[in-house]
């Protein structure tokens, strides 16, 4: 089995509504995002996926989220956690890839800090 990722980063601002704590006040992070891609068969030039088209996806989702309030995203429900954006931009890069490249697409992470990630995973029987 091949693995690959790619990163790119974004900075937003978000509060979470149903937590009790500092993190229910308005206050930003600088994310950084990682996005998987898994297989076992490799193309002719004997690669899973071209860096560059995964790159230029995952970039694309990342730009939509840069400087902005994640609270004003609807897809989020009023609570914009790590774990919520982590679905969101895979869910967003999946789209934007024709069906074999997204079907290679097996998790994304998203970094709050350097030390605070949430993952979310494709599950194996889609």
């Amino acid at each position: 089995m091949y693995t690959v990722r790619v990163e790119s980063e974004f900075a937003a601002a978000h509060f979470l509504s149903h937590y009790r704590g500092k993190c229910e006040q308005l206050h930003g992070h600088n994310y950084r995002v990682r996005l998987w891609a898994k297989g076992s068969v490799l193309n002719e030039g004997g690669m899973l996926v071209d860096f560059a088209l995964l790159k230029d996806a995952l970039r694309k989702i990342c730009k939509t989220l840069d400087h902005t309030n994640l609270n004003d995203n609807a897809v989020f429900a009023g609570d914009p956690s790590a774990e919520r954006i982590a679905r969101h931009i895979f869910d967003e890069v999946f789209r934007l890839l024709t069906p074999e490249i997204a079907g290679l697409l097996s998790a994304v992470d998203v970094f709050e800090t350097h030390g605070s990630m949430a993952r979310y995973e494709r599950d194996c029987a889609v």
